[in-house]
């Protein structure tokens, strides 16, 4: 669903009038709700008691969020406004924002987007803005395997693309099954594409 408004929003406008009753994004200067699944929401939730876990276990000073907006830009400049699924921060960046209503403006060091029925975004759209703002990792979890087959092949399979920024540019790596998916982020992670996979299923008692 998109809110028409007089005119494109900047983010800081966005912020101020973005409605309550869910998630939003902005973009090319409008507010667009972002529904999503059970499934959806339990990969993500999955993924956030797993990095919890481990900056637990390690001692990091990272903090880890599902509802972070983030100010990202396109190739002509124009200001968009996301709420990556799963964002992990640094804890100094994150206690400026402790008494604020505003939204992240520097880089995550991760972000990740479970992908749903309009993958495009994912995998073309926050790519590029998300390396533009120099995140330092992005993950793009299509748990569903929907994207074209040219991403997944032929069958299409399950996977998380891994993009690590080298240089300023996106360095991509590509998981399935029981692939150990490797973080820069958190190096030490013990998480596979079938782990995760499987966080979207009912359970079974």
């Amino acid at each position: 669903m998109t809110y028409t408004t007089t005119k494109p929003l900047t983010f800081e406008e966005f912020l101020k009038v973005c409605p309550e009753d869910g998630s939003y994004e902005l973009v090319n200067g409008e507010i667009v709700k972002v529904d999503s699944t059970g499934a959806h929401r339990s990969v993500s939730r999955f993924l956030v008691r797993s990095f919890d876990r481990e900056i637990e276990r390690l001692g990091l000073d990272y903090i880890v969020d599902k509802d972070i907006a983030v100010r990202t830009y396109t190739s002509s400049g124009k200001e968009q406004g996301r709420r990556p699924d799963v964002s992990v921060i640094e804890g100094r960046i994150w206690e400026r924002y402790l008494n604020t209503y505003a939204g992240i403006i520097e880089p995550l060091l991760l972000a990740v987007e479970v992908v749903s029925t309009n993958w495009e975004d994912d995998y073309v759209d926050k790519l590029d803005e998300y390396q533009r703002l120099g995140i330092s990792e992005y993950w793009i979890v299509d748990y569903l395997a929907i994207a074209s087959r040219s991403y997944l092949g032929n069958p299409k399979v399950a996977s998380v693309f891994v993009h690590q920024l080298v240089d300023g540019q996106y360095q991509a790596k590509r998981y399935t099954g029981d692939d150990r998916i490797i973080s820069r982020i958190f190096p030490e992670l013990e998480l596979t594409v079938a782990a995760v996979v499987a966080a979207s299923q009912p359970r079974i008692v």
